[in-house]
């Protein structure tokens, strides 16, 4: 595959910075026709590889927006923070809040950031080129105009960052960060939004620069973890689970700026508690996935054991788990590759309703759409971010390419270009658009099937 272009994000801190559009590889899941000399052939990432000296070349016509930014050390972890534009924006250029944790060379290097990514213009097929040279020099000015930018405001932060989770709670923006020191902390967010929004405040940011100071820790895991999530139904209550199979869930106290934690866990897995997901209806009500292959629902007023248990869920590890929010469904993803399709109505069962097993790799992190509730998306180690739609049936599709018949009818979109991805979400105010981090940076695109 062909590398980024160099001209991508050369980070300084608390400046503006411009996200360079990229030619990145994506593929779209339909037949490109053959307006081309050679004749043009789908690439479906894992049935056949590559040939030496083969690239792939991004079809940008299978993309309404692509945009590529880099911060330096790369994020493991990151979160939309929602911003007061408004829901359901579509027209361009669009624009971002989010906040994200670095895993740098050493514990010092580590930063937490929150970036303000503006001016994202659609892919948009470029005018033909004009004869007047006046013309030539308005499009020019246009490119210029239309180049994205991004505001950077980092805070030091000592220790890799494993994971982040933003939540609103009153007027305060907050950040739970898991890191590989073994505590979960909380940030208020509020000086560095201030920062990426004023030159002023962000030159005042730059000028006190100092390590980030949580307003609460807890350090009763005994060691670290990834699982983390807030509430959507009660503002500030959070659940964590570590390493060592403990969850703990924190009650947040009057004023919103400290937590009340039970220092006994919820103890039924027996090895690592990878992904936590609170109902999004039932206040108290929470779901888990672990490397003993089980997934759990707890209930937080009957502890320390879970409620249902689906305990030979996958055949390895249990990466990743995500609770739809309109339809009970929970969707998973494991080191086997498989994503599988929860009805909590039938999960006593044990067997999911749908499993798809279209990635060659570990999955490392799934999302259900927020917007429409049969559409998800995955990515994995096989460097893939996967789009899907549960409501596509075999009899909806008609004739389809070689290469792509034997494939499931549900799956929208491949979407390849960043190595070692490790978590994407959707954007919940922007439909269709979803935002990827890797060891390569950031991807920001909608597809032309969301």
């Amino acid at each position: 595959m062909s590398a980024p272009d160099e001209h991508a994000l050369n980070r300084r801190e608390g400046e503006m910075e411009e996200m360079e559009e990229e030619e990145d590889e994506g593929v779209e899941m339909e037949d490109e026709g053959a307006d081309g000399e050679a004749e043009k052939k789908v690439y479906v990432p894992g049935i056949e590889p590559l040939q030496p000296g083969e690239e792939l070349e991004m079809d940008r016509s299978a993309y309404r927006m692509y945009h590529e930014c880099q911060t330096g050390a790369p994020c493991l972890s990151f979160d939309v923070v929602k911003d007061g534009d408004g829901d359901g924006r579509q027209q361009f250029p669009l624009s971002m809040l989010l906040c994200a944790g670095t895993q740098a060379e050493t514990a010092l290097k580590n930063r937490l950031l929150v970036m303000r990514m503006h001016n994202l213009h659609g892919t948009e097929k470029e005018n033909e080129e004009e004869e007047s040279s006046d013309e030539e020099s308005d499009d020019e000015d246009e490119e210029e105009d239309k180049k994205p930018q991004l505001e950077l405001a980092m805070m030091p932060h000592y220790g890799g960052i494993n994971r982040v989770r933003v939540t609103q709670c009153g007027e305060l923006s907050l950040a739970a960060v898991w890191s590989d020191k073994g505590q979960v902390e909380i940030f208020d967010l509020r000086p560095q939004l201030e920062a990426i929004h004023s030159s002023a405040a962000m030159a005042a940011f730059v000028q006190q620069q100092k390590e980030a100071t949580p307003l609460f820790s807890f350090s009763g895991h005994m060691s670290e973890g990834f699982a983390i999530d807030w509430s959507p139904k009660v503002p500030g209550r959070l659940v964590s689970g570590d390493c060592r199979k403990n969850i703990h869930v924190w009650e947040p106290r009057e004023g919103g700026a400290s937590w009340q934690i039970d220092q006994r866990p919820f103890s039924s897995h027996s090895k690592s508690v990878e992904d936590l997901q609170w109902s999004p209806t039932e206040g108290t009500v929470f779901a888990s996935c672990s490397v003993d292959q089980s997934i759990r629902i707890w209930d937080i007023r009957a502890p320390p054991n879970s409620m249902l248990s689906a305990n030979e869920a996958h055949s390895s590890d249990i990466n990743v788990i995500s609770w739809n929010k309109s339809e009970p469904f929970l969707l998973s993803g494991g080191d086997d590759g498989l994503l599988k399709v929860w009805d909590l109505r039938q999960f006593k069962t044990g067997r999911p309703v749908a499993s798809f097993k279209q990635h060659c790799g570990p999955i490392t992190s799934v999302e259900w759409s927020p917007m429409d509730s049969s559409v998800f998306a995955a990515s994995g180690a096989d460097d893939v971010i996967s789009q899907w739609d549960l409501s596509v049936e075999s009899c909806d599709v008609g004739a389809r390419v070689e290469g792509v018949k034997d494939l499931p009818p549900q799956l929208l979109f491949l979407h390849q270009g960043q190595s070692e991805i490790k978590e994407l979400h959707w954007h919940p105010q922007l439909p269709g658009v979803m935002i990827s981090t890797a060891l390569s940076g950031f991807n920001v695109f909608r597809t032309i099937s969301v």
